[in-house]
């Protein structure tokens, strides 16, 4: 006899997939629970039949849905019941938004330019050394799912069945608690970032800066990240040879005995030209790497959303595509995160065992959050922590600011778009359909002699219809890329709030420092220490300062040139139109 089955949570099937959609409460009929992958075959009350995933499911007899708690690498997830008192109730996932085919911009997501190879300025500004080189951050539907749904093909497969160990990746708002600050991922909310103060578990060990500030430092390994004093300032050691690579040759891929499916991008470096493959998860996985080692140090923005409904549709993956670009070269122009081993890995993995040991060597790294400090080297005196915090505070300025300033570019863009798209293109074709009737008016008159101006008139009508349909095809030429580019940006500036509080907690415990003194808590080396790590964590801070203020110089001549060149080419384009219809007219 077939298992009855309860509902919990709304699933949408995706058309094509061999899936079923259910609603939360429903009653459905078990009728394949060997399917394997996370899925179960269910038919419901009207004999539609299709694949559910299993833990959006209750078993008439099965009582309570067991809960599954992620654990951290291979090691099982301690028992942190004690810390429930103090730990927030984790959000359920945003609501994935589909792309508007003709307003792209109808939901702005974090992440993109739009990417095209060779994105890096040739030289960063300022940095030559003569040694060569969501919510806001700034100031009654059916239960979702616990732990966000991650979409067909993107369970653990044959390729890596361990892919997604210790993580929840998909259309979600995910916050942890801490000095740091929090992410939520999902729409327009996705702006902050999520900063990894501790190793692993809070209440384990210090948290937040001090953790780095009194630690004892790590052995000293390869990882020497090098900080020079610049013309601007504090700069990276820049690499003479540009890190890139290309997004490209999306495919759509299934498993499962053709059950699931999932969509697979080419990853071309220009080190090798050899082409990887990645899948989105892939790139999360790479996202929650580098957010894990660096994100205490180094802003870096989150990937575009998860999308579980409409990801097969040409369009998004087009889009998908882009943005992923978009990310990648962010990625690539950074001197540090582009050379670091997680992302080399990512990038130019040879087989599948050399994937494995470095995704597991990847995980089990303990210099992660505020510990990456203890890798950096800077290579001059120790700052003036009042000229630093002066320092600190005009970039925060100036970012929220920024932040103020790109976000009336993507509202004032968002309406353009619109316009351009609807009413604007109409006008157009109301006046040349006008002139055309005018000239069908002419025509009846039985006048010999105006056989020339009507036809001129019926040209001009037409003109006006062409007219019509470059305004509608513009802002995908131009616009586009301005505002992508400032789509990323505001993803950008979202997560600095994050990477200066960490500063400032530091510069706080510093300021302490004669009271633990005092007190009796830390000696007087221990302050010593202190001073000279939160020099490094401010030398850090100002690197990153500089490095945005070049690559923002570079992407903004960039993209306004391209806007402006695709803007005279428009109405060239436009007035040539013109020209011809007005060349039709007899000079009387």
């Amino acid at each position: 006899m077939a298992n009855k089955a309860q509902v919990l949570y709304d699933f949408t099937a995706e058309l094509g997939n061999n899936e079923l959609t259910v609603r939360a409460g429903e009653k459905v009929t078990i009728t394949n629970q060997n399917v394997g992958g996370g899925w179960i075959e269910a038919q419901n009350s009207r004999g539609e039949m299709g694949l559910v995933p299993e833990d959006y499911i209750e078993l008439a007899s099965g009582g309570a849905a067991t809960a599954h708690f992620p654990s951290v690498g291979n090691a099982a997830a301690p028992d942190l019941s004690f810390f429930d008192t103090f730990n927030p109730v984790a959000p359920g996932p945003a609501p994935s938004q589909a792309s508007n085919g003709t307003d792209p911009w109808s939901v702005w997501n974090t992440d993109a330019t739009g990417g095209s190879s060779n994105n890096w300025p040739a030289k960063p500004e300022g940095t030559e050394t003569g040694r060569g080189a969501g919510a806001d951050p700034w100031g009654s539907a059916a239960p979702s799912h616990p732990q966000a749904y991650q979409g067909p093909g993107a369970e653990d497969d044959e390729w890596d069945d361990e892919w997604d160990d210790a993580k929840s990746s998909g259309g979600y708002a995910e916050s942890e608690s801490g000095e740091g600050g929090a992410m939520q991922r999902g729409g327009a909310a996705g702006s902050s970032m999520k900063i990894s103060l501790n190793n692993r578990f809070p209440g384990f060990s210090k948290s937040g800066p001090e953790l780095y500030l009194l630690s004892k430092p790590l052995p000293k390994g390869k990882d020497r990240l090098v900080i020079y004093m610049g013309e601007v300032g504090p700069v990276w050691s820049y690499p003479e040879a540009q890190l890139d690579c290309v997004v490209a040759d999306p495919k759509k891929g299934t498993k499962m005995y053709g059950l699931k499916s999932y969509i697979e991008y080419q990853v071309i470096p220009n080190t090798t030209n050899r082409p990887v493959n990645h899948r989105y998860k892939h790139f999360d996985w790479l996202y929650e790497r580098l957010l894990d080692k660096y994100g205490s140090a180094i802003p870096i923005p989150s990937l575009p959303d998860k999308q579980v409904t409409g990801r097969f549709e040409e369009e998004f993956i087009k889009m998908r595509m882009e943005r992923l670009q978009g990310w990648m070269t962010r990625m690539c122009r950074h001197p540090i995160l582009s050379n670091s081993d997680v992302f080399q890995l990512f990038l130019t993995y040879k087989d599948e065992k050399d994937w494995k040991t470095g995704k597991r060597k990847a995980e089990k790294d303990e210099g992660v959050g505020v510990m990456i400090f203890s890798s950096i080297e800077p290579e001059a005196a120790e700052l003036d922590p009042v000229e630093v915090e002066q320092k600190c505070e005009q970039f925060s300025r100036f970012t929220r600011a920024m932040d103020d300033g790109v976000k009336e570019i993507l509202t004032v863009g968002q309406e353009h778009w619109k316009r351009c798209t609807g009413p604007l293109p109409k006008e157009y074709q109301r006046i040349g359909k006008a002139f055309q009737n005018l000239s069908s008016v002419f025509t009846s008159s039985g006048y010999q002699g105006e056989a020339t101006l009507t036809e001129a008139m019926t040209a001009a009508g037409q003109t006006y219809e062409e007219i019509a349909q470059l305004v509608a095809e513009q802002p995908r030429k131009d616009l586009h890329f301005l505002m992508e580019t400032n789509n990323e940006y505001k993803g950008l500036l979202g997560c600095f709030p994050d990477t200066i509080g960490v500063h400032k907690a530091a510069i706080e415990k510093v300021k302490e420092g004669d009271k633990l003194v005092a007190a009796s808590k830390i000696t007087p080396q221990d302050k010593v220490t202190m001073a000279k790590r939160v020099s490094t964590m401010s030398y850090t801070l100002q690197a990153e300062m500089n490095h945005f203020h070049s690559n923002r110089i570079y992407d903004y001549n960039r993209v306004m040139q391209l806007y402006l060149e695709e803007q005279v080419k428009f109405y060239e384009t436009i007035a040539g139109k013109l020209r011809e219809a007005h060349s039709q007219f007899t000079t009387m």
